[in-house]
């Protein structure tokens, strides 16, 4: 599982022109699964992610609990291209749907439990995301 984390001033997630998920002050966390990947991974990156801290006092100190962030966390399964090979990536990593969207699902569940608002994207649909990267911070965190 990979997590591309940006922590954002905003952000938002359309389909088909509508605005499906929209925060202030948090993070887009964009979500790779691939073969094989369980909860006890994606257990391990909530962790993180709701512990993760890189928002500003003095320094990077504070988490996104700690700052009352929010989360918009947007299904990616093109982080899983390998370019290796030639000019066409191939996915043959990725998890298939039935296997990718439940484990996503359960991350976004979890991320929830930890008291964050959690906005997100449609598993599989043709999503235009904006957002205005704050630092700019981006961490890419893998398990």
């Amino acid at each position: 599982m990979k997590l591309v984390v940006q922590r954002v001033k905003k952000a938002e997630v359309k389909v088909d022109g509508n605005i499906i998920g929209k925060i202030d002050k948090g993070f887009l966390v964009l979500i790779g699964i691939k073969v094989g990947d369980t909860k006890e991974q994606a257990d391990y990156l909530v962790k993180k992610v709701c512990n993760l801290r890189v928002f500003t006092d003095d320094k990077m100190n504070l988490s996104i609990k700690d700052v009352k962030g929010k989360l918009l966390i947007v299904s990616q399964f093109t982080l899983y291209g390998d370019c290796s090979q030639g000019n066409r990536p191939s996915f043959i990593e990725a998890a298939r749907p039935e296997e990718a969207n439940p484990l996503y699902e359960y991350f976004c569940n979890q991320c929830e439990l930890n008291n964050i608002e959690v906005q997100k994207g449609i598993f599989g649909a043709d999503m235009k995301v904006e957002l205005i990267n704050d630092g700019p911070v981006t961490i890419i965190i893998e398990k």
